[in-house]
């Protein structure tokens, strides 16, 4: 068998266990895709305390989606909360 049998081998059998697992692939993406998104978030809010609409701008998100991950990340200390400004709530980084 040459190399270019087993590699052409090797890519078939790739492309069935992508078909097969796709849904686990999914998944993953998701996940990925949320976690990128909290690290976009974190940046936004790690030297000066922001709003939520301020973060959405920042990170273009929506601001319910924001609202979403700046109360999970209060619920686990990661993010606490500055004051107001206006009618809106100041979230910043908690100290490490």
């Amino acid at each position: 068998m040459t190399q270019k049998d087993k590699a052409r081998k090797r890519t078939a059998m790739l492309k069935e266990l992508r078909k097969q697992h796709q849904e686990t692939i999914k998944r993953a993406q998701r996940l990925l895709k949320a976690y990128n998104e909290s690290k976009e978030i974190y940046k936004a809010i790690d030297s000066n305390p922001r709003t939520v609409p301020e973060v959405a701008e920042i990170v273009g998100m929506p601001t319910h989606q924001v609202l979403w991950y700046l109360t999970a990340m209060k619920k686990y200390d990661d993010v606490v909360e500055e004051g107001m400004s206006g009618g809106y709530v100041l979230y910043k980084k908690a100290e490490a």
